[in-house]
């Protein structure tokens, strides 16, 4: 009776506590391995932060050499460009002599109204100079050397007659144009 009903509530109360003690030991451990997983996050942070600014720091260096490399092409694009209006121009120049139904005459110049008046009331033009390589408006920078020229002025003969070839030119056929063709592979 009231012994038992003692008894039968001590055992219980034991079980609950004995229950709870295992459920704060429980508690605890995992306490303990969520703060050691906290650490462990804090320092991949820290190990992921430390890789992004060294991220960040190659984005700025390849920017850079991106941009140092593309103004280079720039450079080699305005060369190259510069370089086939030259050839072009040689080559229409060398088509003048061996293929004249090839050659393109330069565009004539465009007048404005006050030079066609002048023109028409008997005036005449001002010349105007294009510049660069032979009047032609493409330019370029040689360095010019005047030994010989300085050599031939010192000297007062002549100098003497130039080897005898095998005499006036005469052209076989319109095949044989062998620098006008390497222009073209340019």
């Amino acid at each position: 009776t009231k012994k038992e009903y003692c008894v039968t509530t001590l055992d219980t109360s034991d079980d609950k506590k004995k229950e709870l003690e295992r459920k704060v030991s429980d508690l605890e451990a995992a306490i303990a391995a969520a703060e050691e997983s906290i650490a462990t996050f804090k320092e991949e942070i820290a190990a992921l932060e430390g890789g992004i600014k060294a991220l960040d720091k190659s984005v700025a260096e390849a920017t850079e050499n991106r941009k140092e490399e593309n103004a280079e092409f720039k450079e080699l694009m305005a060369s190259n460009t510069a370089a086939k209006e030259v050839l072009l121009f040689a080559q229409n120049r060398l088509n003048k002599f061996y293929n004249p139904k090839l050659y393109k005459p330069p565009p004539e110049a465009q007048m404005s109204e006050e030079d066609r008046v002048s023109v028409s009331m008997g005036g005449t033009l001002a010349p105007t100079t294009l510049g660069g390589i032979a009047g032609t408006g493409i330019g370029a920078s040689f360095v010019e050397i005047r030994a010989h020229s300085r050599a031939a002025s010192d000297d007062k003969e002549a100098p003497p007659p130039p080897p005898e070839t095998f005499g006036p030119y005469q052209k076989k056929s319109e095949e044989g144009n062998g620098v006008i063709a390497m222009i073209d592979l340019l």
